[in-house]
C-alpha cells in the first residue's frame, strides 16, 4: 500500500509578497515537512529548513563557514565535556510551524535522548549560527523564531565582523538583551555561568 501524505486542512495561512502583491500562503507544520522527508519529497538534495511554516532555502556553506562550524563545536566540548550534547548543523523542533537547522545546538544529553525524536526547547541550552552571508535572516528572522521559542541564549557570530552577538531574555517579541563581542573579551553562558569562552578562540 503506498503512503499517503496527511495534510492539515484547517492549517494556518500567513500574507507572503510576490512581484509587489500580497498574497495568501498556508503554513506547512512540522509534521507535514517530516512526512515530506519520510515519503522522499524532500531529500538530502534540497537544503532546506522549516521556519515559521515556510519552507526556505540554506545558503551553501563556504570553506570559512564550515571551518568554524567544527571549530565552536570542538570549543564547547572542551569547555563543557558531558554536560552537553553537541549538535552539528542538525534539526530542531521549535513549535508546531518551525524546525530549523541551526549550525550548533547545545542540549540536553544523553545523545541517545535524540534518536526519535529531534530536540526540542527544553532540551536546548544555546543556539548558535555563524553567519556571512545570512545575517540578516539570522538576525531577525531566525532571531524572533527562537526567542518565541524561549531559547534562553543564542550566540552569532559575524564572520566578516569577527564579533559575537549574544542574545538572552526572550520573549515573544524577540530578544531584549544584545552584547557584542570582540577580539580580547570573553562572556560566559546562562546555562553554565561558570564557564567562560573567550572571542579569540571561536575565530
Amino acid at each position: 500500500m503506498s503512503a499517503v501524505l496527511e495534510i492539515q486542512k484547517t492549517a494556518p495561512k500567513t500574507e507572503v509578497f510576490q512581484n509587489g502583491q500580497i498574497l495568501d500562503a498556508r503554513l506547512i507544520s512540522v509534521k507535514e515537512y517530516d512526512q515530506m522527508i519520510e515519503y522522499g519529497i524532500l531529500t538530502t538534495k534540497d537544503k532546506v529548513e522549516l521556519l515559521n511554516g515556510v519552507i526556505i532555502e540554506k545558503m551553501p556553506k563556504g570553506i570559512k563557514h564550515a571551518a568554524l562550524n567544527d571549530l565552536v563545536g570542538e570549543i564547547f566540548r572542551e569547555n563543557l565535556g558531558s554536560k552537553i550534547t553537541v549538535r552539528n548543523q542538525n534539526p530542531i523542533v521549535l513549535d508546531d510551524f518551525s524546525e530549523p537547522e541551526p549550525d550548533i545546538v547545545l542540549a540536553k544529553p544523553p545523545r541517545k535522548r535524540y534518536f526519535e525524536n529531534h530536540p526540542t526547547p527544553e532540551d536546548i541550552f544555546l543556539i548558535v549560527e555563524i553567519s556571512d552571508s545570512t545575517l540578516g535572516r539570522d538576525r531577525f528572522a531566525k532571531g524572533l523564531a527562537y526567542a518565541r521559542a524561549d531559547i534562553r541564549q543564542y550566540l552569532i557570530l559575524n564572520v566578516q565582523d569577527q564579533t559575537i552577538e549574544d542574545y538572552r531574555q526572550p520573549n515573544a517579541d524577540g530578544y531584549q538583551s544584545k552584547q557584542t563581542y570582540r577580539g580580547g573579551a570573553a562572556f560566559n553562558l546562562v546555562a553554565f555561568p561558570e564557564i567562560e569562552i573567550k572571542v579569540d578562540d571561536l575565530f
